[in-house]
Parts: C-alpha cells; sequence; structure tokens
C-alpha cells in the first residue's frame, strides 16, 4: 500500500457521497479540474447528469 491509495480513496469516497466536483477539487489540492473527473466512478451515471436533474426538478413543479 501506498500514500497515493490512501488519496484516491479519499477523493473517490467524497465523490460516491455526492460531495460537489468542485470541493472535490479543492481539498485534493488538484490544479485542474480533469484531474479529479479521472476519479469520478459514477460519471456515466444518469442520476447525477445535469440534464436528468434537471428534468426530476422541472417534474416536481418545484
Amino acid at each position: 500500500m501506498h500514500p497515493h491509495m490512501l488519496r484516491h480513496t479519499f477523493v473517490t469516497t467524497m465523490l460516491d457521497a455526492g460531495v460537489s466536483l468542485r470541493d472535490v477539487r479543492i481539498a485534493a489540492r488538484h490544479a485542474d479540474p480533469k484531474t479529479t473527473m479521472r476519479y469520478d466512478r459514477a460519471h456515466k451515471n444518469l442520476d447525477r447528469h445535469p440534464n436528468y436533474i434537471l428534468a426530476a426538478y422541472m417534474a416536481s413543479g418545484t
């Protein structure tokens, strides 16, 4: 086990918990958001896609 594994776990756990990409990037001290995005295992999850979130919001009538 090496230090990067702990960092990887830290970043992926935050993303899995729903912490915003911006906040995770800042906590991980990544200069480029693309670096943080590589850790996002759920980036293909439709439930987190902006269009899906907007459609659900509009359907709720709020």
